[in-house]
């Protein structure tokens, strides 16, 4: 129970991010009003108060159908250094059986330089509850690592899932990916160039939730990498390196099956990336149709916190259809 309510608690954090609690815009027959918290606005802090109690019944709920194995380490030898050691969370089943589950490995965004695995329980509990053995990496984040590392970092944690996640409930012969905003970037990655390591057919799908990052050559030509946001030490002042880090030029017919998910209020830059991507996946893959939402980048992953959103049959239809071997 301690669990769930240390992990509603950064759930309320990551909204307060974004959310200024001065005002707050609400929604009447289609029609945007502003909100502000007076005193006389009795009602609508009501409204808050039982919302949040709500988020923290389902949360403890969840907590009761899952368990978390936390910070366990994934690196291996020849990586690992004093300073160099992220960890990741397990989500399953709280009573496991002799059937295998599917494997979700998410990658938290931020940006490249901000972020952690602990704000996401919400997404790995809900996971977890509905059958999905969830797997949430930290990661070295900007300016202590480019985005390099970042994917090294990353593959190395499928590579840990193929070889550990059977003690956890999980199948090592359906393994997903996904990742918002930087971390669809380095999910997709990881995947796709094979200087990480990862073999085709390792993973059984990507999906892409409002992802950034996925042609990096054409963003940085247009916006040269500075101080700013670390991109400098992300991305490297070189233009002759944008390319290697751009997933859109890994694409081949090797790469796994994609659901690809973008935000109708998203950032330009996202759906231009996406746009290109999705160009050039066509011609391996022409039947992928993205999945628009009506939501901004960040709420493309709090609606995840909802255990009734559309988004977990949706994922879980596309690991169906893409299961190994399906009968």
């Amino acid at each position: 129970m301690n669990l769930a309510i240390f992990e509603y608690r950064n759930v309320i954090q990551i909204i307060e991010m974004f959310i200024n609690f001065e005002t707050i815009t609400t929604r009447f027959y289609g029609n945007y009003r502003q909100a502000t918290f007076v005193n006389h606005n009795k009602r609508i802090i009501m409204i808050i108060r039982l919302s949040i109690l709500s988020l923290l019944t389902l949360f403890l709920m969840a907590s009761c159908a899952s368990k978390k194995i936390k910070d366990v380490c994934y690196i291996s030898a020849n990586l690992k250094t004093e300073s160099n050691q992220p960890k990741l969370n397990i989500f399953t089943k709280r009573k496991l059986s002799d059937k295998k589950m599917p494997v979700l490995i998410f990658v938290h965004g931020g940006n490249w330089n901000t972020g952690n695995k602990d704000q996401y329980g919400f997404f790995g509990r809900n996971f977890a509850k509905k059958g999905i053995v969830t797997i949430i990496p930290d990661y070295t984040l900007s300016s202590d690592a480019d985005y390099k590392m970042m994917t090294r970092q990353v593959a190395e944690v499928i590579l840990w899932a193929k070889a550990n996640v059977q003690k956890y409930g999980g199948d090592t012969e359906q393994i997903y990916i996904t990742g918002h905003s930087a971390g669809g970037h380095l999910a997709a990655l990881a995947t796709l160039d094979p200087q990480y390591g990862i073999k085709p057919g390792a993973i059984s799908g990507i999906i892409l939730n409002d992802a950034a990052g996925l042609d990096m050559k054409n963003y940085l030509e247009e916006n040269p990498p500075t101080e700013t946001n670390n991109y400098d030490v992300t991305w490297g002042k070189d233009p002759s390196g944008w390319r290697n880090a751009s997933p859109v030029y890994y694409l081949d017919e090797n790469a796994p099956p994609f659901l690809i998910y973008i935000g109708q209020k998203t950032y330009p830059s996202i759906k231009v990336a996406n746009e290109r991507f999705l160009k050039r996946l066509h011609g391996f893959q022409p039947k992928v149709k993205p999945i628009s939402v009506n939501k901004s980048h960040v709420p493309m992953i709090l609606q995840y916190i909802f255990p009734w959103s559309d988004r977990y049959k949706e994922v879980i239809d596309f690991m169906k259809i893409h299961k190994k071997n399906a009968l």
